[in-house]
């Protein structure tokens, strides 16, 4: 019996109401949630589907629970081992992902009583793995390594990786699951570089669906690309490539190969907050920080969270209201050339230091066409003057390649390793 059928509680009228969040995905963003509020008796019953233009887990509402892995290949696994890797992970996800078993090695029983849950799985390709499977022809010129920034402290142990696999749902046990899962599939082809635990808010824990906030208290994702807008898909996914060999936005063909077409770029970044020191701040001084207001995100300048920032503004003293160094400012897509990208980011906590301070912060995930245009110039301009690095720091990095979804009888990634 699938686990979804084990939901026999479950109503019609609040599945249909399910059904129709799912669709409405495509139009959250900032990590909101389908408006009103999912029940939380009928949470293990919402489902994403795992085939479509785009892999699931980008423009879905964030999650609660997530996990992040990366593998590098073991020692003679090439492009076969791969292809057949990527096939049992595309085999389990898609199962999982429709709250069915995984196949009949699924005997852990972790899950056994709950539904898909909204999970989602994604998967990404880092820039080793095209040298390791004779494919460097063709690796995306968009892959090349982000630049040194000076404020990154990071560790290369939890950095980077062949493959990348993105978990989220919201039952913690289904995304434990997923993983369990997935890390047994990969078998003798690939081993486990680094692992990452993340959370959100949970849907249904405020009275109206909202922007998420971060370990700081701050709403985090405000200023997110809408899917709404007419430049989404051109700002966050690469485009399909003409017969001419050109991407329809013009830029050379070497950037954006065929295989990437629908798929999107993910910057992974693990971002500790240093919270005794955040906490010591004043409100006040906290806003002119981040340049918002802490109780609805607004910016300092007055109206409400999506009002946009009056950067011109100045006080009675003539300071500027919105201070030249805020996060706010150094990093909206006006004062950057209009670069943007999708921050879909998780929260976390690995317990207390030695030092008595919490290991705790920001897993930053953000999503792009092109990261180069995105990321890279917000962070370049970041690293040169905001505020807010007084406050965090970088401790491990990764850039992926994600590729489109696959369509019905494909794996993820199949356009490459068959091309």
């Amino acid at each position: 019996m699938s686990r979804r059928r084990l939901l026999g509680t479950v109503g019609a009228a609040g599945a249909a109401g399910l059904a129709l969040g799912a669709v409405g995905g495509a139009t959250a963003y900032a990590a909101g949630r389908p408006d009103p509020a999912t029940a939380l008796t009928t949470l293990g019953a919402g489902s994403v589907p795992f085939h479509g233009v785009h892999q699931p887990g980008i423009t879905t509402p964030a999650p609660a629970r997530g996990h992040l892995i990366a593998f590098d290949l073991a020692p003679g696994s090439g492009r076969a081992e791969s292809a057949a890797l990527l096939r049992r992970w595309s085999d389990s996800a898609r199962a999982l992902m429709a709250g069915e078993s995984a196949g009949p090695g699924d005997h852990t029983g972790i899950a056994l009583d709950a539904g898909p849950s909204s999970l989602t799985v994604t998967f990404g390709f880092g820039r080793t793995f095209f040298d390791r499977t004779d494919l460097v022809r063709h690796r995306p010129a968009a892959l090349d390594p982000l630049p040194a920034f000076s404020a990154d402290q990071l560790d290369a142990g939890r950095s980077d990786g062949d493959l990348w696999i993105q978990i989220g749902s919201d039952d913690a046990l289904v995304a434990f699951h997923a993983l369990r899962t997935l890390q047994k599939d990969a078998g003798a082809a690939a081993r486990v570089r680094w692992q990452m635990n993340g959370f959100n808010r949970s849907p249904g824990a405020t009275a109206r669906p909202m922007t998420s906030r971060n370990l700081m208290g701050q709403l985090d994702g405000t200023g997110n690309p809408k899917p709404s807008e007419p430049d989404f898909d051109q700002r966050i996914f690469v485009p399909a490539t003409p017969a001419t060999g050109t991407p329809a936005t013009g830029t050379p063909a070497a950037a954006a190969p065929a295989w990437m077409a629908g798929g999107s770029y993910a910057v992974v970044r693990r971002i500790r907050m240093l919270l005794d020191d955040w906490e010591k701040l004043p409100l006040t001084q906290q806003e002119r920080v981040i340049g918002r207001r802490k109780s609805d995100g607004a910016p300092l300048t007055g109206g409400t969270e999506t009002t946009e920032l009056d950067l011109e503004r100045t006080g009675p003293d003539g300071e500027l209201v919105i201070p030249a160094n805020a996060h706010a400012r150094i990093s909206a897509p006006g004062a950057n050339g209009g670069a943007a990208m999708l921050r879909r980011p998780f929260s976390f906590h690995d317990g207390i230091g030695p030092d008595g301070t919490p290991d705790a912060g920001l897993l930053f995930i953000c999503w792009q066409a092109d990261p180069l245009k995105g990321f890279v110039p917000v962070q370049r301009k970041l690293d040169r003057g905001d505020a807010l690095s007084s406050f965090v720091r970088h401790e491990a990095s990764g850039l992926f390649a994600v590729p489109g979804g696959a369509g019905k009888g494909e794996y993820v990634g199949q356009r490459l390793l068959e091309s």
